[in-house]
């Protein structure tokens, strides 16, 4: 079960949405270790109340990659503006040298704008970071 498997911290994996062309944000992920990650699983969903004070939800996506390089970024998706105002969730499991590692990740409503974007040098460009 879940609950029986120990989950050690690891801080050199961040999460990042950057601007992108015709109003779309892009999700990155940063690997800034010195390890490479392997069978990288992230999922990501976004769940919230609509102005009525209806539960809202949106689809849940997944992605899968082999292989994570040491100090590199990856592309997880372009997201919409329009789901800004949800909680926006990504869980992020991936094994480091044998070792499963778990994170969460949640960008809260509204936190994604071009006002909290900072510069990020592993992508050389501005970006709402989550550490």
């Amino acid at each position: 079960m879940k609950k029986d498997i120990e989950f050690p911290k690891n801080e050199n994996i961040l999460m990042a949405r950057a601007p992108s062309e015709f109003e779309q944000w892009d999700v990155f992920l940063i690997n800034r270790g010195s390890e490479k990650i392997d069978n990288l699983l992230v999922t990501s969903s976004g769940y919230g109340y609509d102005e009525k004070g209806e539960k809202i939800s949106t689809s849940t996506l997944r992605h899968f990659y082999d292989n994570f390089a040491s100090n590199s970024v990856q592309e997880i998706e372009k997201i919409d503006p329009s789901v800004f105002h949800l909680n926006n969730e990504f869980w992020v499991s991936y094994w480091i040298d044998g070792q499963l590692y778990d994170r969460r990740f949640v960008f809260v409503p509204e936190s994604i704008s071009l006002k909290n974007c900072i510069f990020v040098s592993l992508l050389d460009k501005e970006a709402v970071l989550h550490a």
